[in-house]
């Protein structure tokens, strides 16, 4: 029986009926010309049948043999069959006493074989991919994806409504996102070497250093004041953004994230 191959053919186990006919000790002239015998009488017309069955009947024999070639040591082609588990079933049947009994428990323990490496297969798969086999293990992983898109709603939200907002932002709002005031973001942006101060020790302003000044990530805006009775003006930095979004992945970097984002972690 090692030398017998058990394949698939268009999704079902066969077994060649060359591999038979040595395992029932029969040539395989001898048993084709059996099987053709039994393909005849399996798919002769019933006349009690009524059109519906006698067509559903007409190859009733494909789900026990199924007809094939291969090529034999003078590169001939010859006709041979698949046999189907249930083909296998009918030849078994066929047979008497021990040679019949050898037979089923032949082919019985290959398509079990076979059976059993794919359950391994299917089940190496789910393994590998946390799938659950059961419905009790399948609603318990629907109940944690549920709840984890709830945690992770406040983050969405926060996207959705934070960095897709085309409007300017002051320092001082994208710091709240932080629980930090705009002196504590300032300082975060200088010791990065993204901005720094220039002017006189009264009228001080933050500016983007050159390697940052054309990306995109900053405006200024005019700001006017009072000084002495006189009305001064200087440019107020603003973000942009995209802007917004190159703080948070700078930050992100050493591990700082947003208030809503430490939440989620917390929770996790």
């Amino acid at each position: 029986m090692q030398d017998v191959q058990l394949f698939t053919f268009d999704g079902e186990e066969v077994i060649d009926s060359r591999d038979v006919a040595n395992m029932i000790g029969k040539s395989h002239a001898h048993l084709s010309r059996d099987i053709d015998r039994y393909i005849r009488d399996i798919d002769e017309p019933n006349p009690k049948l009524d059109s519906a069955q006698k067509a559903s009947n007409s190859n009733a024999s494909t789900n026990f043999f199924i007809k094939s070639t291969y090529t034999d040591k003078n590169n001939q082609i010859r006709p041979c069959y698949l046999l189907t588990k249930q083909g296998c079933e009918f030849v078994a049947n066929k047979l008497t006493g021990k040679k019949g009994n050898q037979f089923t428990a032949e082919y019985v323990t290959l398509f079990n074989r076979m059976k059993q490496r794919e359950n391994n297969r299917i089940e190496k798969v789910y393994r590998e991919w946390n799938i659950p086999t059961t419905f009790a293990g399948a609603l318990k992983l629907a109940t944690e994806q549920a709840e984890q898109l709830e945690k992770q709603q406040p983050k969405v939200d926060y996207f959705d409504s934070q960095m897709r907002n085309p409007g300017l932002m002051t320092t001082t709002e994208i710091a709240k996102d932080y629980g930090w005031s705009a002196t504590k973001l300032n300082q975060e942006l200088q010791k990065r070497g993204v901005i720094y101060q220039q002017g006189k020790r009264n009228r001080k302003v933050w500016v983007v250093y050159r390697d940052y000044d054309h990306q995109g990530y900053t405006q200024y805006e005019p700001f006017t004041f009072q000084n002495g009775g006189k009305q001064g003006m200087h440019n107020n930095l603003k973000w942009t953004q995209k802007g917004k979004k190159f703080i948070y992945d700078l930050l992100a970097k050493d591990g700082i994230r947003p208030t809503l984002e430490q939440l989620d972690l917390i929770e996790d």
